[in-house]
């Protein structure tokens, strides 16, 4: 019997899992002021079992961000700075030479490297060269590592947030688009309001920082995750997402913001991405089922790092918000 087979669930658990849910949000934000939006965003995308790129100017707590994650969930923590000369090793692991002190018999052991955690943060991605981005492929899709034709398992879960500095472009490498695919959402995360700001700078000058505090398991997480799944869409919000999905895509769709700036639409992982956020959004705000709200909120998320603008938009200073917006509003539901 498979895992999926032996799930039964019942409303004491369920609203066990759900409060903690809430705890976990609270936790944060008792590190980070304001952004109740992206600590939202944060928790819907551990919650749907994905990855997250987080992009926003440098100050803005993006790494206490995925830190107080980190221990708000008692998970184990890495942090991997990209830079030009980074190397896939360097992220992976290696294989070094060991020698029996015993037997003097020489063997090779692999070392692994700091992608075996359950919370990775990978800080400015886009700073390391192609190959060494490529190194988290593997990583974020199977859950393993190959290394000298032997698959590693990574811990469960496993959580990879890499984070974009939006303004400096120079010496950095964009993502492949197949690479951004492999994130379930693009988190924005923008400059807070003058009393956020305000309360931050207090709460950052004190002489004591506080941290999160433990608020959910691992058991737990692995298990709210099964819950999401079982999220209840019903076949009309189905149709819904993958009719917004493949109205991205300028070969098929009658979306005029689309068919004039936009180069390539997302593909069909997009719209798993959708419906799977959708789900893990549902169940954040305590309903056993999904609601056009639920959609039209991951929306963005979801296609921002999916769709891509072709050169008259980037001309006409479009952004891909202005584009989605019209598509939510192009695309109704049956």
């Amino acid at each position: 019997m498979s895992e999926r087979d032996a799930i039964a669930w019942n409303e004491n658990e369920i609203g066990t899992l759900t409060d903690k849910v809430g705890a976990l949000k609270a936790s944060m934000a008792r590190v980070i002021v304001g952004q109740e939006q992206v600590i939202e965003s944060l928790i819907i995308c551990l919650l749907a079992g994905g990855h997250a790129l987080v992009e926003g100017v440098p100050g803005l707590g993006k790494t206490l961000l995925v830190k107080s994650l980190a221990q708000a969930t008692d998970m184990q923590f890495r942090r991997v700075q990209f830079t030009p000369d980074l190397m896939p090793s360097d992220i992976v692991g290696t294989e070094i030479l060991e020698e029996d002190t015993v037997t003097r018999q020489r063997v090779f052991r692999f070392q692994q490297g700091p992608v075996f955690t359950q919370v990775l943060l990978a800080d400015e991605i886009n700073r390391a060269p192609p190959k060494t981005q490529s190194a988290l492929l593997e990583a974020m899709q199977e859950r393993a590592v190959t290394f000298a034709g032997t698959t590693h398992k990574l811990p469960r879960p496993f959580f990879v947030l890499a984070t974009q500095n939006p303004i400096e472009q120079a010496g950095t490498y964009p993502l492949p688009e197949a690479q951004l695919d492999r994130f379930l959402l693009r988190i924005d995360v923008g400059y807070p309001s003058e009393d956020e700001e305000i309360a931050m700078v207090a709460l950052t000058t004190h002489s004591v920082l506080q941290d999160a505090v433990p608020a959910m398991d691992v058991a737990s997480l692995l298990r709210l995750q099964l819950l999401v799944r079982d999220i209840e869409i019903g076949e009309h919000l189905l149709r819904y997402a993958t009719r917004l999905v493949r109205a991205t895509r300028p070969q098929e769709s009658r979306v005029a913001s689309v068919l004039k700036h936009v180069g390539w639409g997302a593909g069909p992982r997009a719209g798993q991405a959708l419906v799977l956020a959708s789900k893990a959004r549902a169940l954040m705000h305590g309903r056993l089922a999904v609601t056009r709200d639920d959609i039209g909120a991951m929306l963005l998320p979801v296609l921002a790092h999916r769709v891509l603008r072709n050169f008259e938009a980037e001309a006409d200073g479009v952004a891909i918000a202005d584009i989605l917006r019209a598509l939510g509003d192009e695309i109704r539901v049956d």
